[in-house]
């Protein structure tokens, strides 16, 4: 009779190590499961900006510009209202300081690798900042979007971080040869990049 007994308790000795065992495996598992997920998360962050700029110049040229950051790339989506029609320039300019009527407390281009002006990605050199021409239309209407892994939002390196520049809009087009500036005219609407 005690043969029987000592049976069945080692039967539910083994099935209570085994399940002991099991649960071990799965509390493991899903801290591994924790970990890649709070990695991934990490690693897919994803920084935006949004400023409403404001008219310079006497001008009613109002908007709004937003950077945002993923995966080492940076898109400023931009949309204005108040422009006269027809093209317009945009660039960052070096400091974001919006407080003079007319602008010109942003400083000039923001160049952080010493190039002359030129046109993005132009062999001969362009400034960080040129950014370009975009179009209004007939009502005052305009807005651009552009994207570039040359910019960082708050990084350490000083030749790609946008954080404590402005945004400007000139009355005219860029030229993408006047140095140093593209003969672009009055800044007509500002923001400063501020984290």
């Amino acid at each position: 009779m005690k043969r029987l007994l000592v049976l069945p308790l080692g039967l539910l000795l083994i099935t209570a190590f085994s399940c002991k065992q099991a649960k071990k495996e799965a509390d493991e598992a899903t801290e591994e499961v924790e970990k890649t997920v709070e990695k991934v998360v990490e690693e897919v962050t994803v920084e935006s900006l949004k400023f409403a700029m404001e008219p310079k110049s006497d001008s009613d040229v109002k908007g709004e510009v937003t950077f945002t950051e993923e995966d080492g790339m940076v898109t400023m989506v931009a949309t204005f209202s108040g422009l006269t029609p027809g093209e317009h320039a945009i660039h960052i300019h070096e400091k974001a300081d919006c407080s003079s009527p007319d602008g010109t407390s942003t400083g000039g281009h923001w160049n952080p690798t010493f190039q002359p002006h030129g046109k993005w990605g132009a062999e001969e050199g362009y400034h960080k900042g040129d950014i370009g021409n975009f179009e209004a239309d007939a009502d005052g209407n305009g807005s651009i979007e552009f994207s570039t892994d040359q910019w960082c939002i708050g990084c350490d390196d000083e030749t790609k971080n946008i954080v404590g520049k402005a945004v400007i809009v000139h009355q005219g087009v860029d030229d993408f040869t006047s140095q140093p500036s593209g003969a672009a005219g009055a800044r007509i609407s500002c923001t400063g990049i501020i984290q």
